[in-house]
């Protein structure tokens, strides 16, 4: 079985497990970001814990290779080479979390009243390891594949700018 790119979500009827679910969850082959979403019996929703594998590289290893260019400039040139590579390194991890946030919106409808839900961004050669990490837990799971997700998204990002602008057409 070829990989598959997904979005897999685990909901739980109340607030009492996932905490346990993302710590296992943070250990699944593939797993590349996971974000936990709690919505309180009130109705209000918080992003209350994520992981992103690999978080802080794009940073580390830009600022380096900087680094080494200034090696031609002496001293401060790697000392300026570093502080702009990291520079450009934090921009990209930036624009990923910004993606990040707009897909947690697009997720936020799902997560129940009292309940939570984790958002798990994985490359799944098979769904067995989340379907018993679900099971284990006692949460429901959802499927959705990147390509569908990224339209949701996209889809939402259009809406929300033509409603800021007032580019959308009246109902």
């Amino acid at each position: 079985m070829s990989e598959q790119h997904n979005l897999v979500l685990l909901t739980f009827p109340d607030t009492t497990t996932w905490r346990y679910a993302l710590d296992g969850a943070q250990h699944l082959p593939g797993l590349r970001m996971a974000a936990a979403l709690e919505r309180s019996a009130d109705g209000v929703l918080e992003i209350k814990d994520t992981f992103t594998r690999g978080a802080g590289v794009a940073t580390v290893g830009s600022g380096l290779l900087g680094g080494l260019v200034g090696l031609l400039g002496g001293p401060v040139g790697v000392l300026l080479g570093f502080a702009a590579g990291a520079a450009l390194g934090n921009a990209a991890e930036e624009h990923l979390a910004t993606e990040a946030g707009a897909a947690l919106i697009v997720l936020s409808p799902r997560v129940p009243d009292g309940g939570a839900m984790l958002a798990l961004e994985v490359r799944e050669a098979s769904p067995g390891p989340a379907d018993e990490l679900a099971a284990q837990y006692r949460a429901s799971v959802e499927r959705i594949d990147e390509q569908t997700f990224t339209e949701q998204v996209r889809a939402a990002e259009k809406k929300a700018e033509e409603d800021r602008t007032g580019t959308g057409e009246e109902s």
